[in-house]
């Protein structure tokens, strides 16, 4: 952060006196007025609700370029990283700021090999869920229990504990997802298998049984692997701001990772991808492809109350380009599985036909986002669409590790502690009740 040649100047129009603010540039993107000072200079805060306006903080993570359609990871376009390298790779940049060689990449795959397994006891916290518990209700419990079983680890200001909750998050956070999904499955749990890949190992926990061999599908592995690297990190949103919040109390890794979980949880964040399938399967139940103009034609209705899901984003006002990626694993799973004439594929893709020509969505640029390609996905594979998120959650947890520790090595950051436009009764008296 460099500052600028030029100032901000605020004026006001009731003859208080102007006051100049700092502008700061940052590498790519727009600068940023410092407002640090303006309430102690003019006794006001300003006003942004959701911060859609505030830059909360430096970093040097993840630059989205939303116009463009644009993802960078440590400077690194999106679709370089998810075409030439794996998840193991794409963690330790995210981590260290650096793609890992041959020998770094080996020693750092061994490292979260060696931290997969979770403490027995973990079991019996399991069991105190319904079976038909969400399971991100049960990621919530048990990522936040982590902090319970790792005293070792929890020093948020310590490096060395930093590092190991890092290892610990990221290795650990396959095999409790696997275990929430075969715990409601009621399948016996399956250990981890450290001579598998990251994405391997998931599904041997996920999909193996101590009945049967079970042999990893490539394709699978790597369509998964994509998945994890898509969603690793995503600049500012909503849960990675709630890890920072959270973190910035100075509570443990696990904690903070926890707050993280919660808020992904969201229909509006990473429910996503699992409202997109329900959305598919609504519209299967009315009568599958024959009713997509229909449905669409109600999406276009505002008072209709019918919302088109895995369409449009928040910050991409092009294509996103997490999707072509998606669309392009879609394709290549499907196809392996032989599922092309799959009736839920074929009207995701009625769906995306109409999105993309119909001038309504077009000018509106309600592309295909990457939940809509991910929920097909996921399915194709047999993961219910209730534990989408969670496998969201899994992928995404070295980019708030990272941000978190990012925060933390920031000499400037504090406490956060957002203002309000107060806007309740002033000040009153209290009457006996008799008098009420």
């Amino acid at each position: 952060m460099k500052l600028a040649d030029n100032k901000a100047t605020l004026s006001f129009s009731n003859g208080t006196p102007s006051v100049d603010l700092p502008v700061y540039h940052g590498n790519v993107g727009p600068d940023v007025v410092d407002i640090r000072k303006l309430y102690a200079q003019t006794g006001m805060f300003t006003y942004d609700p959701g911060f859609l306006s505030t830059a909360s903080c430096q970093s040097a993570i993840t630059y989205i370029d939303g116009d463009k359609g644009e993802l960078l990871y440590r400077g690194y376009p999106i679709e370089q990283l998810a075409t030439n390298c794996d998840f193991m790779e794409t963690c330790h940049l995210l981590l260290y700021g650096n793609l890992p060689d041959a020998a770094g990449k080996a020693n750092f795959t061994q490292r979260v090999s060696n931290h997969t397994m979770v403490n027995e006891q973990m079991q019996f916290f399991l069991r105190g869920f319904r079976r038909d518990a969400h399971p991100m209700a049960i990621m919530t419990g048990l990522v936040g229990a982590l902090s319970a079983f790792y005293h070792d680890s929890t020093d948020i200001n310590n490096p060395e504990h930093r590092e190991i909750s890092a290892i610990r998050l990221i290795a650990k956070m396959p095999t409790l997802v696997a275990m929430a999904y075969k715990y409601s499955a009621g399948q016996p749990y399956m250990y981890p298998k450290n001579n598998l890949s990251y994405a391997g190992n998931f599904m041997h926990m996920m999909f193996a049984t101590p009945c049967e061999e079970y042999v990893v599908n490539p394709v699978i592995e790597r369509a998964l692997d994509r998945i994890f690297v898509l969603h690793a990190d995503h600049e500012q949103n909503a849960s990675t701001s709630t890890v920072r919040l959270c973190g910035s109390s100075g509570t443990n890794p696990f904690a903070a990772i926890a707050a993280g979980v919660a808020c992904l949880w969201g229909p509006a964040h990473g429910g996503a991808n699992e409202a997109c399938l329900n959305m598919l399967e609504d519209i299967q139940k009315m009568g599958g492809i024959s009713k997509v103009g229909q449905f669409m034609e109600q999406v276009k209705d505002k008072n209709s109350g019918v919302k088109l899901m895995g369409f449009g984003h928040r910050v991409y006002k092009n294509y996103d380009p997490r999707a072509k990626l998606m669309q392009e694993t879609c394709k290549e799973v499907l196809t392996a599985l032989g599922l092309e004439n799959d009736p839920l594929f074929k009207l995701a893709m009625a769906l995306e036909k109409i999105a993309l020509e119909d001038d309504y969505f077009v000018q509106r640029k309600l592309y295909p986002n990457v939940d809509f390609y991910s929920g097909i996905v996921q399915r194709a594979i047999g993961i219910p669409v209730s534990l989408f998120t969670a496998i969201f959650a899994l992928a995404r947890t070295v980019g708030w590790i990272a941000q978190l520790n990012e925060m933390i090595g920031d000499p400037e950051y504090k406490i956060g502690r957002p203002r309000q436009l107060f806007t309740g009764s002033v000040k009153r008296d209290v009457m006996p009740i008799a008098q009420r």
